[in-house]
């Protein structure tokens, strides 16, 4: 059975190109007494690269885990292609709110997500191929035939075609990430989020996972990418957001924010990163 939540209300549904493909509106997040996310509004339009900077436990890692639903909010909403995430809207005592959708639809609604995170979180006893195939049989229910047929055209996309045999520990990080991405393609997102993609890798490692996020955004795939290379941002980017506190500061166009910010918050960081 569904149960309330102090989530507000949310109006609106729908999908086309006209839709962006992510919408925050007036999200909040708590971990106890702790604020993480105080009203964040974002927009991402589809086809687009978005890209998130800010100081440690501004809220960057937080606010991409509600968009995938890894976390639940407590106020406020999020939609994904017009359709609302993590919850129904109804009526309770005739006020309008939202409530909590079950477990499987949820996970459903976080199937057409993609995520890559900071760790690889690859399994140790499969191969790089074995990795790219398990969620796709377990979870998209493909046959083991097909899974592995997409596998290999998945890791010879990331530039891992002599190694889809090779386990975890034979391959190095940069290997071990673009591995990840590739199973996070596997299961044909319509969107993707990267956090922190490159911050556990060595610095002559960055630049291949770097490429392979280069050569999805030529493609077309919206990404949301929480980073510290600016220089990828100011490439790649169509939209630059910097967050800090928990609310986002100021965004616009990579140009503007990152070599022309408006706010002394934004300067400050850019100058300590740089």
């Amino acid at each position: 059975m569904s149960t309330g939540t102090g989530v507000g209300t949310a109006t609106g549904t729908g999908t086309g190109t006209d839709v962006p493909m992510v919408r925050m509106t007036g999200v909040h997040k708590w971990y106890g007494h702790a604020h993480v996310l105080r009203g964040i509004d974002l927009e991402v339009p589809r086809g687009t690269v978005t890209v998130v900077l800010g100081p440690s436990g501004s809220g960057k890692s937080t606010a991409l885990r509600c968009i995938n639903q890894l976390e639940e909010i407590q106020a406020g909403a999020i939609r994904v292609d017009g359709e609302l995430m993590g919850y129904r809207e109804g009526v309770r005592r005739g006020t309008p709110t939202l409530f909590r959708l079950h477990p499987k639809v949820v996970a459903r609604q976080r199937s057409r997500i993609g995520m890559v995170f900071q760790r690889f979180n690859l399994f140790p006893h499969m191969t790089a191929a074995g990795n790219v195939v398990e969620a796709q049989v377990q979870v998209l229910g493909r046959p083991k035939a097909q899974a592995r047929e997409r596998a290999l055209e998945l890791l010879g996309r990331v530039g891992l075609s002599d190694r889809t045999d090779h386990y975890p520990a034979q391959l190095s990080g940069g290997q071990q990430q673009r591995v990840a991405i590739a199973r996070a393609l596997a299961m044909d997102p319509e969107l993707m989020l990267f956090d922190e993609p490159t911050s556990a890798l060595d610095p002559e490692l960055v630049g291949e996972v770097l490429g392979v996020m280069r050569d999805l955004a030529a493609s077309g795939m919206t990404m949301v990418v929480v980073t510290h290379e600016t220089g990828f941002a100011r490439e790649v980017a169509d939209q630059a957001v910097f967050m800090a506190d928990g609310v986002v500061v100021e965004h616009g166009s990579p140009e503007r924010v990152l070599v022309d910010p408006t706010e002394q918050r934004t300067r400050d960081f850019l100058a300590r990163v740089l």
